[in-house]
C-alpha cells in the first residue's frame, strides 16, 4: 500500500491504495468520479482520457502512484459551473450518440485545441482526425464529433 496525494478537480485528496492500482480504477472506484471510463484495458479506446498536470493522458496506463502530486481532471471536473465551450460543442453539433466514449473525446479535445492554440498551428478536420487516432467511437461514425471539436475549438478562443 501506498499513500497518494493529489489534487482531484481543484480538490487536495489523500488516499492509501494499492501499489498497482490504475489511476481509472482509482478515479472511479476510490473516489467515484464514473465520468472516466473503462472500454478496452488495452490503451486503445481513449474513454479513459483525463488531463494529468494539463496533459491528456489514458489514466488505464497509469498507475495511481504515479500521478502522486499531480493535478488531475476528470470529466466531472470540467465547466463545474456551466458547460465547458467544448462540452456546449459537443451538445450543440450531436457530437455524441450513446455517450459512451464522449467524456474520452471531450478530454482529449480540449488538450488538442490547447496545443494547437499554444503553438498557433491551424486546427483543421485532417489534424482533428489524426489527433483522435486513439480515440474511437462505434456510434456517430465521426463527422459530427469533428464537427463538434472545430466549433468547440472556435468557442474555445473566443470564450
Amino acid at each position: 500500500m501506498a499513500t497518494v496525494k493529489m489534487t482531484v478537480n481543484g480538490k487536495s485528496i489523500s488516499r492509501d491504495v494499492s501499489d498497482n492500482t490504475l489511476l481509472v480504477s482509482f478515479l472511479r472506484e476510490t473516489l467515484s468520479l464514473t465520468g472516466t471510463h473503462v472500454g478496452c484495458d488495452t490503451s486503445q479506446c481513449g474513454a479513459c482520457v483525463v488531463h494529468v498536470n494539463k496533459k491528456a493522458v489514458k489514466s488505464c496506463t497509469m498507475l495511481a502512484v504515479a500521478a502522486d502530486g499531480f493535478n488531475v481532471e476528470t470529466i466531472e471536473g470540467v465547466g463545474q459551473e456551466d458547460l465547458h465551450p467544448m462540452q456546449l460543442a459537443f451538445k450543440e453539433n450531436h457530437g455524441l450518440q450513446c455517450g459512451f466514449c464522449t467524456p474520452g473525446m471531450i478530454m482529449t479535445a480540449i488538450d488538442m485545441v490547447a496545443r494547437y492554440n499554444s503553438i498557433g498551428k491551424e486546427l483543421n478536420e485532417v489534424a482533428i482526425r489524426k489527433e483522435l487516432e486513439g480515440n474511437i467511437c462505434r456510434c456517430t461514425g465521426y463527422h459530427n464529433i469533428i464537427k463538434s471539436i472545430q466549433d468547440g475549438a472556435f468557442k474555445m478562443s473566443n470564450a
